[in-house]
């Protein structure tokens, strides 16, 4: 989904909500050089022992901040905007109220930049009972939303990872095209319609 988000090799400013290895920070100081990054982690020592153990690549343009996604998000000085925002903290049903809601991707949304996309990766156990309520609330707070996966982890049989994607427009279908082509083999993409056959049913914007 980076890939796509801008021309190729061309510079956007990310952030990162759930910093770990800070490994796609490092890929998009490898494919986009010169973009602006802001990771946020709330565990210091892991930060710590990452940038100790693996330092960033020199000429890397990151900002790191230790705390909640949430909190880093409203502290965020009023004019930034960013063309990538990506959530990687769900690890199963047990996610944090306060970021697993409408209102947080409605905050996430706004610091968008007119082509920013809103990635959250979802790790759930098989019955994909967080996927589904974060697809709802995603859709009331964004124009459209696409899920992509091995084709087999829609069918909820066993636990793993489901990628959301918020967009400020419709989503192309070219994207579909360029997603599908790059694997896994195989995957789906699920998008209006199709997207409600793991919801169960439509859920209404606004």
């Amino acid at each position: 989904m980076v890939d796509l988000a801008a021309e190729p090799g061309c510079p956007i400013n990310a952030l990162h909500l759930g910093a770990g290895a800070l490994t796609l920070a490092r890929y998009i100081q490898a494919m986009r050089p010169g973009s602006a990054q802001y990771a946020v982690e709330l565990e210091r020592e892991l930060l710590d022992f990452v940038l100790q153990k693996l330092p960033m690549p020199a000429g890397t343009a990151l900002t790191t901040h230790i705390g909640d996604a949430r909190d880093a998000l409203a502290e965020l000085p009023a004019h930034v905007r960013f063309d990538v925002v990506i959530l990687d903290i769900f690890s199963g049903p047990e996610a944090p109220a306060h970021i697993a809601c409408r209102e947080f991707y409605e905050e996430a949304a706004a610091r968008l930049s007119p082509r920013g996309v809103l990635i959250v990766n979802v790790g759930d156990e098989a019955a994909l009972t967080l996927v589904r309520s974060q697809v709802a609330a995603l859709r009331q707070a964004m124009p459209d939303v696409a899920a992509f996966a091995e084709t087999g982890m829609f069918a909820g049989r066993y636990p793993g990872n489901i990628v959301l994607v918020g967009t400020r427009s419709p989503w192309p279908s070219e994207w579909t095209t360029e997603l599908l082509a790059r694997g896994p083999h195989p995957a789906s993409i699920l998008t209006g319609v199709d997207l409600d056959r793991i919801t169960g049913h439509a859920f209404p914007k606004g």
